[in-house]
């Protein structure tokens, strides 16, 4: 075990080491992964541009880590005839804040106070065959527990500063599945005066107090893999160069007096792809099978906006800006200065701009590719990709006043199985292979193969809407949303040697509208874009079990498994009758299960392998575990006990086998976790049980060496 929690520690490591800050930057961050919709939140309010291959808001994440949507987000805050308390003098603008980029004096500007993750359960426990199971219980540990949160997770994070406003943001987050594809932010700007990172207060009245974010989406996702890897996407799509915008500020059909205001974005051909513009629509694995690598929409809506510190009302004109810009102008740069005004006007002009008489979708215009802009457009300067802006204001904030704007980001598009079945039959007809049925979603047949692609993946459209539109509800109701039966508390995953067992908590019976477990296997991957998960098991409250017995399991293949809690049905607001069921990614195993090998059938069968053990050749002697130091015990009799001793005769590991296979394993570590030196082992091996021909009581000794 402690040779394990190493690993993991040493994993997060990796994973820190690996974002490449600017020298001096130090950041904490908290994830939110209990839901298809999976990010990482930063302590100092944004997450900004930090390598070439850190982008992140992964969705379906079921179907990979690397399903990023995202490539840099940003927050701006400004104000005008501010007096700076450091340089002691009146400025025109100050404008400060986080992202696009990350310039070395970003933590001049912003005073990381907290970061916590707040989760209203604790992540089950997940094991496969002794051990953790599931590498998302390095993500999903809470600092805090509260029983009455609204959401399943919620990020706090608090921070100043230097233009006195101190920052509170919330990012909630849920697993039910009418839900668990938008996270909804909250934020709270109160003028304190802190100014510096000792916590020194000057207090003054902002004046046309602005907030502004930018969002810089991506849809490289698992098309690309970032500089120098193999992929079917274009590495220019990784930074958003091919992304379409749309914003939206429009009255509900159902509900003409209600506006909902956001814009969303998506996929555009890219033009640096070897296919034409109307056949890259959704990114298609040109090159394999068709797959639609980036079929999918992010969005933003919102949901509340101050009319002032005095006035909580949702102001309906706000935001007043909703303008695009890139990433690569001087406003954004890394070389950022909270001093130079010339440079803090430029950002004043983008937060403050107002509205575009055309949305980037209108401006490029049908048929051509976003890059096309450079040339077309001048004097947009839209190269390296698009942000979308948004910004609220202008406020007045006397000290100790403060407002709060509320807004939902969310991710959606086709049913990444319905994707894989649109390109393959797109691909049949680009290949020359075949000529499947194409029928539109109106229902009409066509032949024209790029046009069946392209309106099945402008679908996302309404996709991302619908999950918009769950965040707006769920606002409006208070975050009073149906909950499904939990997830069980505990899932067991054990390989034996002619099955897979899988046991399970009882906990998830005592929900008034439980209706029983379903189980998922995948075989050979996991959350990986061709992973292929299909249900093995199913059972209602009327023949509930907690065990199950995978007997269809294969020797040879790795099987990864899930398990989901589920209700009547009767809970379900937007589809009524349809179960609701617990997050499959509270239970998703990471380490694989397999059968072992079959139990010998005499105790002359019994071997060590290899034997000797010799560190230095391990990965020619045990490939399979050369990450290990690793010895096997092969023959073993279904039911016995196995010892190792010294030569000496000390006893240094123990170990009941009772999962009737033939084999089990040594890390070549004691049971205190010390790892063993050089030198003569024996193995020691009991019948703990009458079977396959075994007798209760007999025993065999094995001599091995260990060389290090």
């Amino acid at each position: 075990m402690a040779k394990m929690q190493f690993k993991i520690c040493l994993g997060i490591g990796v994973l820190f080491l690996g974002f490449h800050l600017p020298p001096g930057i130090a950041q904490d961050m908290r994830w939110l992964r209990v839901g298809e919709t999976q990010c990482f939140y930063y302590d100092y309010g944004a997450e900004g541009e930090l390598t070439t291959t850190m982008n992140f808001f992964t969705w379906p994440t079921q179907y990979g880590d690397n399903q990023h949507t995202a490539r840099a987000r940003s927050l701006w805050m400004g104000a005008r005839d501010f007096y700076d308390p450091v340089e002691k003098k009146v400025k025109s603008v100050k404008v400060i804040g986080a992202g696009p980029r990350v310039p070395a004096n970003q933590f001049t500007m912003i005073f990381p106070q907290s970061i916590k993750l707040i989760g209203k359960y604790y992540h089950p426990t997940v094991i496969v065959d002794d051990q953790i199971g599931t590498n998302n219980t390095m993500y999903d540990k809470l600092d805090e527990f509260d029983p009455d949160l609204p959401c399943d997770r919620m990020i706090v994070i608090r921070f100043n500063t230097s233009m006195g406003v101190s920052v509170t943001k919330k990012v909630m987050a849920f697993s039910q599945q009418n839900h668990d594809n938008y996270h909804l932010h909250e934020y709270v700007f109160k003028n304190t005066g802190i100014y510096n990172e000792k916590g020194d207060v000057y207090p003054q009245t902002l004046h046309q107090f602005w907030v502004h974010w930018a969002f810089r989406y991506a849809f490289a996702g698992v098309t690309s893999g970032g500089w120098g890897t193999v992929g079917w996407g274009a590495f220019s799509s990784e930074w958003g160069a091919s992304t379409l915008y749309r914003t939206f500020w429009k009255s509900l059909a159902e509900s003409p007096s209600e506006v909902i205001k956001g814009f969303y974005a998506w996929y555009g051909p890219n033009s640096d792809q070897p296919i034409s513009y109307e056949e890259d629509w959704g990114c298609p694995h040109f090159a394999e099978d068709g797959q639609l690598g980036s079929a999918k929409y992010t969005g933003v809506i919102i949901l509340h906006a101050d009319k002032g510190p005095h006035d909580p009302s949702d102001d309906p004109e706000q935001p007043r800006t909703t303008s695009y810009f890139s990433p690569d102008e001087t406003s954004t740069l890394a070389n950022v200065s909270q001093y130079d005004e010339s440079f803090m006007e430029l950002r004043w002009k983008r937060m403050t701009e107002g509205h575009p008489e055309k949305t980037l979708e209108e401006l490029i215009g049908e048929g051509k590719y976003v890059s096309d802009l450079v040339t077309s457009h001048p004097e947009v300067n839209l190269g390296g990709g698009v942000c979308q802006g948004l910004g609220f204001g202008p406020y007045t904030l006397e000290p100790g006043d403060s407002i709060r704007i509320v807004f939902a980001e969310g991710a959606n598009g086709l049913d990444w199985i319905f994707a894989k079945e649109v390109g393959a039959k797109w691909f049949a007809y680009y290949k020359g292979t075949g000529a499947p049925p194409l029928v539109l979603p109106d229902g009409t047949p066509t032949t024209d193969h790029n046009l069946y692609k392209r309106k099945w993946v402008e679908t996302g459209a309404d996709s991302i809407m619908k999950s918009l539109l769950s965040a707006r509800y769920n606002f409006l109701h208070n975050y009073q949303i149906p909950q499904p039966p939990p997830a069980p508390e505990t899932f067991v995953v054990t390989s034996g040697g002619d099955r897979i067992r899988l046991t399970w908590a009882d906990n998830a019976t005592r929900d008034p509208h439980f209706d029983g477990y379903v189980i998922y296997r995948s075989e050979g991957t996991v959350k990986d874009y061709r992973t292929v998960y299909k249900k093995i098991f199913e059972c209602n409250k009327e023949n509930m079990v907690h065990s199950f017995d995978d007997t269809t399991a294969v020797r040879g293949f790795d099987y990864y498994y899930y398990i989901q809690s589920k209700d009547d049905g009767t809970q379900n607001e937007l589809e009524p009758g349809k179960p609701l069921y617990s997050s499959l990614f509270l239970t998703l195993t990471s380490v694989p299960a397999r059968l072992l090998r079959p139990a010998g059938h005499s105790l002359t069968e019994v071997r060590v392998v290899p034997n000797p053990y010799d560190i230095r050749a391990r990965a020619i002697q045990f490939g399979e575990y050369a990450q290990y130091d690793r010895i096997a015990f092969y023959g073993l009799p279904p039911f016995c006990k196995v010892r190792i001793y010294t030569e000496r005769g000390d006893l240094i590991w123990e170990k009941d086998h009772t999962n009737g296979a033939g084999d089990e394993v040594w890390d070549s570590m004691t049971s205190s976790g010390q790892i063993v030196v050089s030198g003569v082992y024996i193995l020691y091996v009991e019948v703990t049980k009458d079977e396959g021909g075994f007798k209760k009581g007999d025993s065999v000794y094995r001599k091995f060496v260990v060389i290090r």
